[in-house]
């Protein structure tokens, strides 16, 4: 099979290289700082972003925050099925 992430090199200006499940913690980052967070269905969402900064915002049914992000918190979180887009 061709694969044509090879030879690129990961950067912010083409499609992320995975989609992270993410369970929310007020203690865990996640696994790398994430580009942008899908959620499957609605509510809200608390997230510490890639600034250190804490925000919340309402999410809609199947929409994305194109926002860098540390941590989802479980405070204050009532999305679900919540997904991290990863470069690299």
């Amino acid at each position: 099979m061709q694969d044509p992430f090879k030879s690129r090199v990961p950067n912010l200006n083409g499609p992320a290289t995975d989609l992270l499940p993410v369970v929310p913690s007020d203690a865990l980052d996640l696994p790398a700082v994430a580009v942008a967070l899908f959620v499957e269905t609605a509510g809200s969402l608390s997230f510490v972003a890639q600034s250190g900064e804490t925000r919340s915002v309402n999410m809609t049914d199947f929409s994305i925050l194109p926002v860098g992000t540390r941590r989802v918190l479980a405070s204050g979180t009532t999305a679900t099925g919540i997904h991290a887009f990863v470069v690299g």
